[in-house]
């Protein structure tokens, strides 16, 4: 029975490693579209502190949610519910602070415009992930979910917490195309 219980897991992780590898394709050939249209050039209405603070809302999100896997993994469900919810919390500020830019941007570089669509594009694509992690990160804290995760049998939120980060990581790709390459 453990045999088919680790197989089952490395399968798992093969499947969300795959997952992965075919969203990065995705986000890479956004990036390079956005070179393509604008070559290094920025708006200089590009709203740089929000960007810098909502990436360290985001980064914060993926420090405690690190620390909520570590905790599982050493059985402390009630440190886990609770760096999950800090997680859950920057990551809904680092959305609201990405409505917050999407509202300015509107008005200096609107999507008719080649870096207004390149910038509505990425980000958009990028906040619909950030969405689809704060619905799974939520699925962790449920109250229904109290004694799902033990110690050796966490796989439901590893997977989730590494969704989260590769969230994460694709963002620290975005942030300086869009915010800082001028």
């Amino acid at each position: 029975m453990a045999s088919l219980t680790g197989s089952r897991l490395s399968i798992n992780r093969v499947g969300l490693w795959l997952f992965f590898l075919s969203e990065s394709f995705l986000f890479l050939s956004l990036l390079v579209t956005r070179f393509f249209l604008e070559g290094v050039k920025r708006p200089v209405e590009v709203n740089q502190p929000l960007g810098f603070a909502i990436s360290i809302l985001l980064l914060l999100s993926s420090l405690t949610a690190y620390r909520g896997e570590m905790l599982i993994a050493a059985g402390d469900e009630k440190g886990f519910r609770r760096n999950i919810s800090f997680s859950l919390c920057f990551g809904s500020l680092f959305l609201i602070g990405v409505g917050i830019e999407w509202s300015e941007a509107f008005r200096y570089f609107p999507p008719s415009t080649s870096f207004g669509t390149i910038f509505f594009t990425l980000t958009g694509f990028h906040a619909f992930h950030v969405l689809i992690g704060l619905l799974a990160l939520l699925t962790l804290v449920m109250p229904g979910q109290k004694g799902r995760f033990t110690p050796g049998n966490y796989w439901g939120a590893e997977g989730i917490i590494k969704f989260w980060h590769f969230v994460d990581v694709v963002w620290m790709f975005i942030f300086p195309a869009l915010y800082l390459v001028n």
